[in-house]
């Protein structure tokens, strides 16, 4: 999903590259760098806030996106596709706190 954020925000006007480019980029690495981050702590309640993180970013990923369609820098047809993108990303990242919560509520004394 990150490349074809950095792919799509290529074709954004020159002016957007310290605004709404930066923005979305940073949004889209975020999920993964949270996730990432999160996975090496110590403690599964860590990692569990860590997704929560990156579903924040997600969301404004997806509002970021949105902006970007409107103000006409992304067609509705790519819009769709990164949407359905991130709703990926967010059911896979969703699924992944259930699991880990429920190891952990098995796991706690």
């Amino acid at each position: 999903m990150v490349k074809e954020v950095y792919k799509e925000t290529r074709n954004f006007q020159k002016e957007e590259l310290y605004g709404l480019t930066n923005q979305i980029r940073r949004s889209a690495i975020s999920i993964p760098s949270n996730i990432s981050e999160g996975h090496l702590r110590q403690h599964r309640s860590e990692f569990i806030q860590f997704m929560s993180i990156a579903l924040g970013s997600l969301a404004e990923l997806e509002t970021q996106i949105l902006i970007g369609k409107e103000l006409g820098y992304i067609t509705n047809e790519r819009t769709e596709y990164l949407i359905d993108q991130m709703n990926s990303v967010g059911k896979m990242i969703r699924g992944l706190m259930k699991k880990l919560t429920k190891l952990r509520s098995v796991t706690d004394p």
